[in-house]
């Protein structure tokens, strides 16, 4: 194992338990908005871990707003009952970065609850693919998160279906160099060294969406494990 990854396991560690604190304190709650929480997640990643730095915008989405890819902006809701919220966070741990996401149901509802855990079941089902297919491309893998979605009567609701990850600052993530995503424009091989010779680490994104239903779910983390 390199360095490079081991110092990139660590990071997901911390961004694990940071996860697992914010279900602990109960911080996704009816009657609170996403701005309130996410600003609480990061007064709680600094008490944690004096984590202040991250390498992209914190998100916290509820409710129709889970339809929403990363690049898009909504308007901040308030959770409701019965809601479905997720948080996507890229703190920086000691300049290495981390990556993850999770899904959270408010209430009982079951059609919610699915949707929430077949966001990690796919998740784990493309990993699987990705490492018994170490030359596959970004735009193969990407085709394979989509029918996977399908296959499982969800829509894919992201452009992507991951990116990336490593030392902050991390070789900037230009949005039309296709080669830094899971994108159905990138045909370069995903285990290609990089410019430095170095192997590349990916972050798998799973991004499922009802758009009758008004309702998404969010699930990723290093890929590969």
């Amino acid at each position: 194992m390199t360095i490079i990854l081991e110092e990139l396991q660590k990071a997901e560690e911390k961004a694990a338990l940071l996860f697992r604190e914010i279900e602990k304190r109960q911080l996704i709650q009816t009657g609170r908005t996403e701005k309130e929480i996410n600003t609480n997640i990061f007064e709680l990643a600094d008490e944690l871990f004096g984590i202040q730095k991250y390498w992209h915008k914190r998100i916290v989405r509820a409710g129709e707003n889970t339809l929403h890819p990363y690049d898009e902006n909504p308007p901040d809701l308030v959770i409701k009952e019965d809601d479905i919220v997720f948080i996507d966070f890229g703190p920086i741990l000691e300049h290495w970065e981390a990556d993850y996401g999770r899904t959270y149901v408010i209430g009982s509802d079951p059609y919610k609850k699915q949707l929430a855990e077949d966001s990690e079941k796919l998740w784990l089902m493309a990993n699987e693919h990705f490492k018994n297919n170490p030359t596959i491309t970004g735009a193969q893998l990407y085709t394979f998160c989509v029918e996977l979605a399908e296959g499982h009567d969800w829509e894919f609701g992201g452009p992507i279906a991951g990116h990336l990850i490593g030392h902050f600052p991390h070789e900037k993530l230009e949005t039309e160099v296709k080669t830094n995503y899971i994108h159905p424009e990138n045909h370069t091989p995903m285990n290609e060294t990089d410019a430095q010779g170095e192997e590349r680490h990916w972050i798998i994104e799973i991004h499922l969406v009802d758009r009758q239903k008004k309702i998404g779910a969010f699930f990723e983390q290093l890929a590969g494990f």
